[in-house]
């Protein structure tokens, strides 16, 4: 899919590619410590190429033997996650980021038959989003309702000055509708996968990525 504001890590061969292998993998899911570190990782390099796109200032630093002039950021990006799956992720591009300020969204899905796939947000924590860089990562961007849904709340702490989302898998279906309902988004994903099935889960997939990471839900 070729559109500049969408960014695939796995498009290009890297160690990405085994990040994700080990995510899908049903022989190393039953290690909930792997699997969050391969999203946590996954995180890490995610974080390092939105980097790369950032605004930065030059200053100089003294060494003990000389002053030497470099680029560094020219502020923090916020970062956002929806809990509890997103913490992983979060983590890693805390990791790279680690003078960033934080959102933490509490939004999930509502699964009843013979119904429409509903999206509830019941928790909402966020620092000032007026004219910030804001990077909001989830694991799973599937419909990209809670995503979206995510986003849109956000909004009432201030109206950000870029917008990054990432994810460690996409659905086509999911990446479009965030592209209609976020146009200037720009989009950072591990892998870009076939479709949803009927039950709007992502295909191949790696199942659900909250559970993996943390245990089933009752």
């Amino acid at each position: 899919m070729e559109n500049k504001n969408v960014h695939i890590l796995t498009q290009t061969p890297s160690l990405a590619n085994h990040f994700v292998a080990e995510l899908r993998d049903v022989h190393v899911h039953g290690d909930s410590l792997r699997f969050r570190r391969n999203l946590e990782r996954l995180g890490e390099l995610l974080a390092y190429e939105i980097s790369k796109t950032l605004p930065y200032r030059e200053v100089t630093v003294t060494t003990p033997l000389a002053e030497t002039k470099t680029l560094l950021l020219a502020e923090q990006p916020v970062l956002a996650t929806i809990l509890r799956a997103g913490l992983p992720l979060y983590n890693g591009m805390l990791n790279y980021f680690d003078k960033a300020y934080s959102t933490f969204v509490g939004a999930y899905r509502v699964e009843e038959e013979h119904t429409a796939l509903q999206i509830n947000m019941e928790y909402l924590a966020s620092t000032d989003l007026h004219d910030k860089i804001l990077i909001l990562a989830d694991p799973m961007l599937a419909t990209g309702r809670s995503l979206v849904k995510s986003y849109k709340g956000m909004l009432r702490h201030g109206k950000p000055l870029q917008v990054h989302f990432a994810a460690a898998i996409a659905a086509p279906e999911g990446l479009a509708y965030v592209q209609e309902q976020v146009p200037e988004a720009h989009i950072w994903l591990g892998a870009l996968d076939d479709h949803l099935n009927e039950k709007a889960y992502i295909v191949p997939g790696l199942g659900d990525a909250g559970d993996l990471a943390f245990g089933p839900k009752v």
